[in-house]
């Protein structure tokens, strides 16, 4: 079974998505640490003149003192309505504007107290309009038991995470062999931006076998001269509309 393990994003980038369809299953981590300089709240678009546009998710008291799971919308300002004024802004004029945005309009609501459930439904909600058939899985609290197992990696070997020893310790790398173990799971694919962060050697003593994603050169008409790699999957959507954001799922090397 091939396994991949992420945190929550807003409207990632279309990597993300190649990763949860080249995979059998996907756990969406929330009970990990919030990183203000991540992706949880906020990500990229283009707009005509050549310039990136941020969206972003306001939210409560953020801190990196606490985990994703705990991060508050803060709803009392209306995101959700400046996100859509901005979509239709930038994309009016955008190949599948009539297509995409009764779709976005659809999912982008103020009806979610968490970040991570937000991000989490429209991940799927994306995902689902894409015919990804790829199990996603939204919440991991069957998996706090292991976080405080976890966090005794500072204090030393946990006698309950027998295979620590293969990993050197390192708390990341056995976060992700915990959970593919637990899920049965022989081959775990990350994006290869992870490919500084994990050993396929030590992946292979615990019996797993580890790949990272590499997009291929994905391009498209931006109705602008230069492109902008990587934005949100937004971007993609509006200019290549489903059928055309499909094909290009496809476009990847597992290395």
């Amino acid at each position: 079974m091939r396994l991949a393990i992420m945190q929550p994003y807003f409207f990632p980038y279309i990597g993300y998505f190649q990763v949860i369809q080249a995979v059998d299953k996907y756990i969406l981590s929330e009970h990990v640490s919030f990183i203000k300089s991540s992706w949880i709240n906020n990500n990229r678009l283009r707009v005509r003149n050549g310039l990136e546009f941020g969206i972003k998710v306001p939210l409560l008291n953020a801190s990196s003192n606490k985990t994703i799971a705990e991060i508050r919308i803060e709803n009392h300002k209306d995101w959700s309505g400046k996100i859509l004024n901005s979509l239709k802004m930038i994309y009016r004029n955008s190949p599948f504007y009539y297509e995409v945005f009764p779709f976005l309009e659809d999912i982008i609501r103020p009806d979610y107290t968490f970040i991570h459930q937000l991000n989490g439904e429209t991940i799927k909600a994306v995902a689902c309009y894409l015919d990804i058939k790829t199990d996603i899985q939204t919440c991991t609290d069957n998996y706090l038991p292991l976080e405080a197992d976890l966090r005794e990696i500072d204090l030393g070997y946990s006698s309950k995470l027998k295979f620590l020893g293969k990993t050197r310790p390192a708390r990341r790398t056995a976060r992700i062999v915990a959970m593919c173990m637990n899920e049965g799971a022989n081959v775990y694919i990350n994006a290869i931006g992870g490919m500084d962060l994990y050993s396929k050697e030590e992946f292979k003593e615990c019996g797993i076998e580890l790949k990272f994603l590499k997009s291929n050169n994905i391009t498209y008409n931006q109705l602008s001269k230069d492109f902008i790699p990587n934005l949100s999957i937004i971007d993609v959507l509006f200019y290549n509309g489903k059928d055309g954001t499909k094909n290009l799922l496809n476009e990847y090397t597992l290395i």
